[in-house]
């Protein structure tokens, strides 16, 4: 399980869970458009699931990252039971991880559509993702086709610092308490991913949701 690095100072917490104002939230929107991240605020969870459907062509492979946010609004369930698009999740499902360990790894490296969230969007329009796994990193940088980020209005900070301590003080003890009822075991933080801008507009779309989701 990660720790706090040593070199954070250690200060009263912001409160993590609390939605962030509509100014910090328009002040990150709009840093995240100069950095060639298309970006729309909605009110609700469920604004994001029409925004993210949306964006979806028929018969695309879409692939999503574990997420609290994607399972609240209902878009995991919608695309997962959805004709109109190949849900990767499902036909990895049925793949054989050790004769088929290969094509696991290309279907989920890069799909046409890849779904998820971060753990924190700063005011200066910087998009930062904590993993355990790593395996939603690449698809978010560099090799999926389109991404779309479903981020709860909660997760606006301040900068990069407050975005760290957010991270290890507020998201990942809570993963951690949500596999150890799953699974036993606790989470952990192996790689932070963070997203100044995206050099090729219009791959990258956050949909900033002004009600809280996720972790």
């Amino acid at each position: 399980m990660g720790a706090v690095p040593k070199s954070m100072p250690d200060h009263t917490s912001p409160d993590f869970s609390a939605p962030a104002s509509e100014e910090r939230i328009q002040r990150a929107a709009a840093a995240l458009r100069e950095h060639n991240i298309e970006t729309i605020v909605v009110d609700t969870g469920a604004e994001a699931k029409q925004a993210v459907l949306e964006r979806i062509p028929d018969g695309a492979e879409v692939h999503s990252a574990a997420s609290k946010s994607l399972q609240a609004t209902g878009i995991q369930a919608e695309l997962e039971a959805s004709p109109r698009v190949t849900w990767l999740r499902n036909q990895l499902k049925t793949m054989d991880r050790k004769t088929q360990a290969r094509e696991i790894r290309k279907l989920g490296a890069a799909p046409d559509v890849m779904l998820g969230s971060v753990s924190a969007v700063t005011e200066d329009g910087r998009l930062v993702t904590a993993s355990n796994s790593g395996s939603q990193l690449g698809p978010y940088a560099a090799t999926a086709g389109k991404v779309i980020l479903v981020i709860g209005g909660q997760k606006v900070v301040k900068d990069l610092d407050e975005a760290l301590r957010r991270v290890y003080e507020h998201a990942l003890p809570l993963e951690s308490e949500r596999l150890r009822a799953a699974l036993g075991v606790d989470s952990g933080v192996s790689t932070i991913l963070i997203t100044n801008r995206d050099p090729r507009p219009g791959r990258l779309t956050a949909i900033l949701v002004r009600e809280p989701l996720g972790f």
